[in-house]
């Protein structure tokens, strides 16, 4: 049949012939930006201050940073590193690397020197822009870069000549003399625009390349989504965005490119410190951002939170699982919240819970809705599949791994075949979550593969324990690993940070006699479910992206209770009373 269609048109080629211009590229973001909103403004701290300037003016900047660039040898497809907070200078390299044909790649300052050296080198990163807080960093680094050719800093007012032999340039001093006589280059949109890397916390971190085509796609699509999915939530040109997604991380979700595609106000916050994040949100009148749950519980618990409005705030939560009991504290300050799922390979976005119009019962219930991991955003596909790829029933209950499809997805891990082999089987990418699927197309995330605990051959979902035992008053933070136990295998175990100055200790008996009164009573979670232990802990141990590092935790808790056994103390993560 669709050879018969097809020989009705002889005429038609294969393949539609390129022609410049027509191709996907971030430059068409650009564009759109300098012809529609090119006095849009754009606020950013420095170590000056609070400062502004206009779209147009940041345009004019990124051509004079490409001249800089081409000045200093960069080429196409070469990759060019940034080590920064989230500023203005990032937000200009975001732009102006890929529109020239180089790669950008934003590099993860929180890793280790080693994990920096490794990633920097196999990227084969030739140039890089680098903040003043980070050339110590880059200074131990660089003598391992054999390809790195140059550094250029920002936010400096003075810097060395040299670090590790490479010569060093202050940013502006380039901007000023590459201004004006740059033309982008036109683009084939298949090429790599950007790369990544995991956070390495099951290994060495593993890097992921996207093309333009890819980001345009995935960033047009996430803007659809957020635009036109819900009746009751809608982003516009009109919305203020705070860029709290550390920029080196999977680009800040794709944030600085929808925001410059959508016309918004952005506001750049340099270092991510909750008391400035307060004040920006309040007098900038930010309407949306976006991070991990450790910052919305820092914006919430921060000792000056309540002298500001959040109320016209929308917070996108990403990363790891939204705690309930946080959810709602949030709410009750007028917070609306939103759970989205990605992954780096992804891009990262591939679902949002944003309730639909066909779920009539969304604006009474949108909690329940928003705090799923969500419905695949447009152009992705998702199953929930067993271990032989079928998959599971729609039930909200039957758990299974998440594998995706999606025009964004990493086609490969770079220089690692093997790797890549493992992660895409059977024409999906397997991303190692467990989840359950809903009657209405939603999924849930109720654990990563790695850490869902399996207690006599049957499934524990830690995400669900946490999410119930987060309701409990006096619970400021929790998280639920697996422990070692002879006749199950593993059992349940919390770690949990209590509210200052709250009467009721949540004690392992406290935490069990909430769970069976307001759960396993109920039939939300069964009885086996409760936790063996709780051990009460003053912070818990976090990833280089703000996460809760449950790789960490399981380590420490092992430490917590063989101390325990033996009346000793002294671990790291510092039990209550220790």
């Amino acid at each position: 049949m669709v050879g018969f269609w097809w020989s009705a048109f002889p005429g038609l080629p294969e393949r539609v012939p390129w022609r410049p211009g027509h191709s996907l590229t971030l430059r068409a973001f650009y564009e759109r930006a300098l012809s529609l909103f090119p006095g849009v403004e754009i606020v950013y701290r420095t170590s000056r201050g609070v400062e502004r300037y206009t779209f147009s003016r940041a345009a004019e900047r990124m051509k004079a940073l490409a001249a800089a660039l081409e000045a200093l040898g960069v080429g196409r497809l070469d990759p060019v590193a940034t080590l920064d907070w989230n500023t203005h200078w990032h937000y200009e390299a975001y732009l102006a690397v890929p529109m020239m044909g180089a790669v950008l790649h934003p590099v993860n300052i929180r890793l280790a020197p080693s994990e920096i050296a490794y990633i920097m080198g196999q990227a084969g990163d030739r140039v890089a822009i680098v903040h003043r807080d980070f050339l110590p960093l880059i200074e131990a680094v660089a003598p391992h870069l054999d390809q790195l050719r140059a550094v250029v800093v920002v936010d400096a007012e003075s810097h060395p000549d040299r670090l590790a032999g490479r010569p060093v340039y202050n940013y502006e001093d380039l901007v000023r003399e590459h201004r004006g006589g740059y033309e982008w280059p036109e683009l084939d949109e298949n090429q790599p625009a950007a790369m990544g890397y995991t956070s390495g916390t099951t290994g060495l971190p593993k890097g992921a390349y996207h093309s333009h085509r890819m980001i345009v796609l995935h960033v047009m699509s996430a803007a659809l989504h957020l635009a036109t999915a819900s009746p009751w939530f809608r982003i516009s040109s009109g919305d203020t965005i705070l860029h709290i997604v550390p920029m080196f991380h999977v680009y800040s979700w794709g944030l600085p490119y929808l925001a410059t595609l959508v016309g918004m106000r952005q506001v750049f916050p340099n270092k991510l410190d909750p008391g400035v994040l307060l004040r920006l949100i309040d007098e900038e009148q930010v309407t949306l951002t976006a991070g991990v749950p450790t910052i919305l519980y820092m914006l919430l618990s921060h000792p000056d939170s309540e002298r500001y409005d959040l109320s016209r705030l929308t917070f996108i939560n990403g990363g790891s699982a939204l705690p309930r009991g946080l959810a709602e504290q949030a709410t009750r300050r007028g917070i609306r919240v939103i759970v989205g799922y990605g992954m780096t390979e992804t891009a990262p976005v591939l679902t949002l819970a944003l309730p639909h119009a066909g779920l009539s019962d969304a604006g009474e219930r949108w909690l329940d809705y928003a705090l799923r991991t969500g419905w695949p955003v447009p152009l992705v596909e998702v199953r929930v599949v067993d271990e032989d790829m079928n998959p599971v029933p729609r039930d909200g209950k039957t758990m299974g791994e998440v594998v995706v499809r999606a025009p964004w997805v990493t086609p490969e891990y770079y220089m690692d075949p093997e790797k890549t082999e493992k992660a895409w089987r059977g024409g999906w990418f397997h991303t190692g979550d467990i989840a359950v699927w809903h009657p209405d197309g939603s999924i849930e995330i109720v654990d990563r593969e790695k850490d869902i605990i399996k207690s006599g051959g049957e499934w524990i979902s830690s995400t669900r324990l946490e999410d119930a035992i987060s309701r409990h008053p006096c619970v400021a933070e929790v998280a639920v690993v697996a422990a070692y136990h002879p006749k199950w295998q593993e059992r349940p175990v919390a770690a949990i940070v209590p509210k200052p100055g709250c009467k009721d200790e949540p004690t392992t008996e406290e935490i069990r006699r909430y769970l069976m009164e307001n759960y396993v009573e109920k039939g939300a979670i069964p009885k086996w479910w409760l936790p063996d232990k709780v051990v009460l802990v003053r912070e818990l141990p976090r990833t280089s992206v703000g996460k809760i590092d449950k790789k960490k935790l399981r380590a420490q808790l092992r430490s917590i209770l063989v101390e325990e056994l033996q009346g000793s103390t002294g671990s790291t993560l510092q039990p209550i009373g220790s």
